[in-house]
């Protein structure tokens, strides 16, 4: 390697399983290339191909430069202007919609995963050093299945990926890691090769069911019933492991007697199974141990979408598939977040243990905004997200954003959500800036460290939160108790307890700078089988869950959930070369992301006389769109599938909430997948 560049250790911050650990070259203040870091024990020095082209973002000819203001908004109309004249601009209205109101309750904070580091909670911190303000809350992404596993487990946790070499049987259900966790692929066929079976149970015949063993293709949202199959068969032919359910479950003979009550032809009705694939199943799960199952967020995205995840954790629990070398559910954790949040905690007031936030529902945002009227928000700050692309009720959205008199978002590029707003402040990338990351998969910390001065004018959202709170200062002091003062390593410094660098064998931060290091923890979930649930052991009855006003039985049907006038459902499924909004604009990949496509079986297309890369109409009860069919043997006949990679896939959806997601996240999750449609031929 030449020694003339200057190597940086970075971390990919993205919404991602795998948190890549990276190393940049620079030369000349030139960020020249990147590449995975070896010495990261998941990632391994392998990339994505989104990770692969950070450099082609970085240096992208639409990144924005420099802050600007848009008059009237949503005109096009950008001027650029300087960074005093923006804080200014930012801090006058916040002071005078204090003054108006007494309270900083009309100020709204939108933010969500654009960056997952631990510094770009920034924003967070600094509206909590301003007192009582408004806040989007909840989560788009696992909020019904943290529930579930937090009321049959009592928390989530994962097991390393190289804990999948002792599985004999590893079922990816309604997860595609082909395309969404490419690394834990090595791990999976290296088990593979062991003689492990790979079964993919998926609405959709994904490139990881190709590559799989053998391939389930269940209705959309119908997972409960297929689990409940499966519990039935194995509770009538006794092939539960009663062993383990004695010493480590509550409510077996409760469970059992309600999946008695059920019938299997209903079940397998509801599922579109038949009674050899469910015999298949059981017989995997019961003989062929240890099983690792691992869940994918998609399947919970649906109005039984906790439900469906309770399901199959009672199915791993009856079968003896926890806290087992190879075995268990795999969904996501946060074992592995032991910082300490400091930089939450700057409270506005001396001895206020915590402000009060006025919360507002993240997933129905346009309409929770439109509920708070004591005072009504005013002042809307949007950072580490594109909120026209990633909400429903999008007309009402527009006009809730309409009716803000200050609209301020932090971005890389002018997305749809800058095009909308007042003023866009240019942001910092990973290559700019301190950060610490952690993953919610694998058990791995690593520090990004800047490699290249930030480009141009641009900022991180921790730089700025400081502009903001010594601005406001100057009006009045004490009015942000945010410090501006502190630098980022001071901030990260106080990360990290005695405890984390114990965990990471590691005496200072400093020490990951020479490589990412592990988190000293059980490599196999639940192993003590000291659960955090009320009763110390895996609740088949959750009282918990009960007093929630939801079953207290992890194993429930689906049911029906299908519309006459709209009879298909509608899948959203994510691709490789993107996250959501994120990457779409690399000119590397625009050829691979092409317009967006609705693909629909022969079958269906025949029946609509509907031809090959025609435009179609798909309708649903929020709106309608115009776009592109494809044929495609993947889906079923009564099933459509999207990958969203443009805004006008939200005009189809109306906020539907799931049936949990407030236990942790505070919020119902968001049923994407419970979007049904119809399609029309517009030849006809």
């Amino acid at each position: 390697m030449d020694k003339s560049y200057k190597i940086t250790r970075h971390v990919c911050p993205r919404n991602c399983y795998s948190a890549c650990s990276i190393l940049g070259f620079t030369k000349n203040g030139q960020l020249e290339k990147v590449t995975g870091d070896p010495a990261h024990g998941y990632t391994k020095g392998l990339l994505c191909a989104k990770g692969y082209n950070y450099m082609n973002q970085v240096y992208h000819q639409e990144r924005l430069k420099y802050p600007m203001k848009q008059v009237p908004r949503g005109s096009g109309r950008w001027q650029r202007i300087s960074w005093s004249e923006a804080i200014e601009t930012i801090t006058n209205k916040m002071i005078e919609l204090y003054e108006r109101y007494d309270s900083h309750l009309s100020l709204a904070l939108n933010k969500y995963s654009g960056n997952m580091g631990v510094l770009h909670h920034a924003m967070e911190g600094f509206f909590n050093g301003l007192g009582n303000t408004s806040r989007a809350i909840g989560n788009p992404c696992w909020a019904p299945g943290m529930d579930a596993l937090h009321y049959d487990y009592g928390a989530c946790q994962t097991s390393d990926m190289e804990d999948v070499h002792h599985a004999r049987t590893i079922i990816l259900w309604g997860v595609n890691p082909v395309w969404t966790s490419i690394h834990s692929m090595n791990y999976i066929y290296e088990a593979q090769k062991r003689g492990a079976k790979i079964i993919t149970i998926d609405p959709i015949y994904t490139e990881s069911a190709k590559k799989s063993d053998a391939f389930i293709q269940v209705k959309p949202g119908s997972d409960g019933s297929l689990a409940v199959a499966i519990a039935k068969y194995i509770i009538d032919h006794e092939l539960y492991d009663l062993e383990f359910i004695e010493k480590h479950t509550v409510g077996w003979n409760e469970l059992k007697e309600h999946i008695r009550q059920f019938s299997m032809d209903d079940a397998l009705k509801e599922c579109g199974q038949s009674i050899g694939a469910i015999k298949f199943l059981a017989e995997r799960l019961c003989h062929d141990k240890p099983v690792t199952i691992w869940i994918g967020f998609g399947m919970q995205r649906n109005m039984n979408g906790g439900q469906n995840v309770r399901a199959i954790n009672s199915l791993a629990a009856m079968t003896g598939n926890v806290g087992i070398k190879g075995s268990g559910v795999q969904f996501g954790k946060r074992t592995t977040e032991k910082f300490t949040f400091q930089i939450l905690n700057y409270l506005q007031k001396d001895g206020i243990e915590k402000n009060e936030i006025r919360t507002i529902d993240m997933n129905d945002f346009a309409l929770d905004v439109q509920k708070q009227q004591d005072p009504p928000v005013k002042f809307l700050w949007i950072t580490c997200r594109n909120l026209l692309t990633q909400s429903s009720n999008i007309k009402q959205l527009k006009e809730v954003l309409s009716a803000m008199e200050l609209i301020v978002t932090v971005e890389h590029f002018l997305t749809e959500t800058v095009q909308f707003s007042d003023i866009v402040l240019p942001a910092t990338m990973l290559f700019e800036e301190w950060e610490v990351v952690s993953s919610y998969w694998h058990h791995w910390i690593s520090i990004n460290q800047p490699a290249i001065e930030p480009y141009y004018e641009s900022k991180s959202d921790l730089e700025i939160a400081r502009l903001l709170s010594k601005k406001l200062n100057e009006y009045k002091e004490g009015f942000s108790s945010f410090p501006s003062h502190l630098t980022d390593e001071e901030f990260i410094e106080q990360e990290f307890t005695d405890t984390l660098y114990e965990q990471l064998h590691i005496k200072n931060w400093r020490e990951l700078l020479s490589g990412p290091k592990r988190v000293d923890h059980s490599k196999t979930a639940w192993e003590d089988f000291h659960f955090q649930t009320p009763s110390g052991k895996i609740e088949l009855y959750s009282f918990q869950a009960k007093k929630n006003q939801l079953s207290p039985f992890g194993l429930e049907p689906a049911g029906s959930q299908m519309d006459a006038q709209y009879p298909y459902t509608l899948l959203l499924n994510h691709e490789p070369f993107r996250i959501n909004s994120q990457f779409l604009n690399l000119n590397s990949f625009k050829e691979i992301n092409q317009e967006p496509s609705v693909y629909l079986h022969p079958k269906l297309a025949k029946e609509k006389n509907i031809q090959n890369d025609t435009m179609v109409k798909l309708l649903s009860k929020s709106g309608e769109i115009i776009i592109r069919a494809k044929y495609s043997h993947d889906v079923q006949k009564q099933t459509l599938l999207i990958y969203p990679n443009h805004p006008l896939i939200n005009k189809l959806i109306t906020f539907t909430p799931s049936d949990m997601g407030q236990f942790v996240t505070g919020g119902k999750g968001n049923a994407l997948n419970n979007v049904h449609v119809n399609i029309e031929n517009l030849s006809n």
